[in-house]
């Protein structure tokens, strides 16, 4: 197992785990968005604005196929799942792990979030349903599910450490 990628709609944690998560298991870590930003040299809500959601959803595919780090964490946009490729991709080059909150958390977490293009012209119902919509791509790409419901951010980070050392053990003794 080379790489964890963690996924999840937004507002549910994966940059919080994700930065955990590599302190816990001294391996470096990517946010996919930040590092978009970096080689964009601008905000997501103005790459969105200026060049439209296709062209974002194509910087991420092309974040997966090009990224040389090999054992490392990387914590994805919340769109990312909605390629088919993108769901290979993650499913052959490592472990992807779903970080599952209810939407009532996500809504408190993001409602009022200017970063995030999608909610600065959504309603609730629009970014509810969206969750929904995505909500079978994180199931089908993952391959363990992590609720994150009632549970500290100290809590989910150990529980994924967890899986990944106990999956680790797996692999040394297949």
């Amino acid at each position: 197992m080379n790489r964890i990628y963690l996924i999840g709609f937004m507002g549910c944690g994966k940059s919080a785990v994700g930065r955990r998560l590599s302190f816990l298991l001294k391996m470096p870590y990517y946010d996919m968005d930040k590092e978009i930003v970096r080689q964009m040299g601008m905000a997501i809500p103005e790459i969105f604005e200026r060049f439209g959601e296709e062209y974002f959803r194509n910087l991420e595919t092309e974040f997966l196929q090009n990224l040389q780090q090999d054992h490392c964490i990387i914590s994805t946009g919340g769109g990312v799942t909605m390629r088919k490729v993108n769901q290979r991709l993650m499913r052959q080059t490592g472990l992807v792990l779903f970080l599952d909150a209810p939407f009532k958390e996500i809504w408190r977490r993001i409602h009022k979030d200017p970063n995030r293009p999608i909610v600065r012209r959504s309603t609730r119902e629009e970014i509810e349903a969206l969750h929904k919509s995505r909500y079978r791509d994180y199931k089908r790409t993952a391959h363990i599910t992590i609720r994150t419901e009632h549970r500290t951010l100290r809590q989910i980070t150990q529980y994924a450490a967890f899986q990944v050392k106990r999956l680790k053990t797996n692999d040394q003794h297949a």
